[in-house]
């Protein structure tokens, strides 16, 4: 079997060429396939390739300092879903363009729900301190197809980018209530989290790892569908099962 990672994580990064270089290397060397995205503000990882190679990469990068609070997300696949390695360096892990949600600039980490936590306020129709519960899927349209966790509030964006404006005429709606942002595996959702927050919206959460996170941890309680992943196997149920599940290039 193939091992599939996913992992991204935040942290001030003033050589991402090196960075790059180095992870390059890594995975060159353990036979990986994917995309690395190393930006200032973090590295966002998607590999596969066997379990051992993958450990020695994340081993690698956890003895660096900088990286050694990297938490992962591990599938399986049948085979390879990646066709190449690509290794990227951006201007930001995933482009939002608003500088009040990056992470490394902002006072603290928007607060976050855990997986557990959710399936939880999911099943009794609201939070804990009794507020009614919105789930804001931060993802575009063609991912939420694939997709959503029950009643969510999804806007029709094809950008992350688009995000703010596609908001604008529901936020008013959205002042009596917690509101849970969430995406595939925790990116997204955490920038779009921080930017609501510095923009006055006080009453929003983050789903701590994403959708991945949550299927991991808790299955799909109240999730209708798959989650789309960016390689060939399309979608993952709430088993982390692919719906196509990769073939080696030629």
């Amino acid at each position: 079997m193939i091992d599939n990672l996913a992992a991204y994580h935040f942290a001030a990064i003033d050589d991402p060429d090196a960075v790059a270089d180095r992870l390059r290397a890594l995975a060159e060397a353990g036979g990986l396939r994917g995309t690395v995205l190393v930006a200032p503000e973090g590295i966002n990882l998607f590999l596969a390739g066997s379990a051992e190679a993958i450990d020695a990469l994340v081993a690698a990068l956890r003895a660096d300092p900088r990286f050694a609070a990297l938490q992962v997300k591990r599938s399986a696949s049948a085979a390879v879903p990646f066709a190449r390695l690509k290794v990227k360096v951006k201007p930001e892990i995933i482009s939002f363009r608003r500088p009040e949600a990056m992470p490394l600039a902002a006072p603290a980490r928007a607060p976050d729900v855990a997986p557990e936590a959710l399936a939880r306020w999911i099943a009794q129709g609201h939070d804990d301190a009794g507020r009614r519960l919105v789930l804001l899927d931060t993802r575009n349209r063609e991912e939420v197809a694939h997709g959503t966790f029950a009643g969510a509030l999804t806007l029709p964006i094809d950008n992350f980018t688009e995000l703010p404006d596609a908001l604008a005429p529901h936020r008013d709606g959205l002042r009596d209530a917690t509101v849970v942002s969430f995406c595939t595996g925790g990116i997204r959702c955490e920038k779009a989290a921080l930017w609501m927050r510095a923009d006055g919206m006080d009453n929003v959460l983050q789903l701590d790892g994403g959708i991945l996170g949550y299927f991991e941890r808790v299955g799909g309680v109240g999730y209708d569908g798959r989650c789309f992943v960016f390689d060939d196997r399309v979608a993952l149920d709430p088993a982390l099962r692919p719906l196509h599940d990769g073939a080696e290039a030629a």
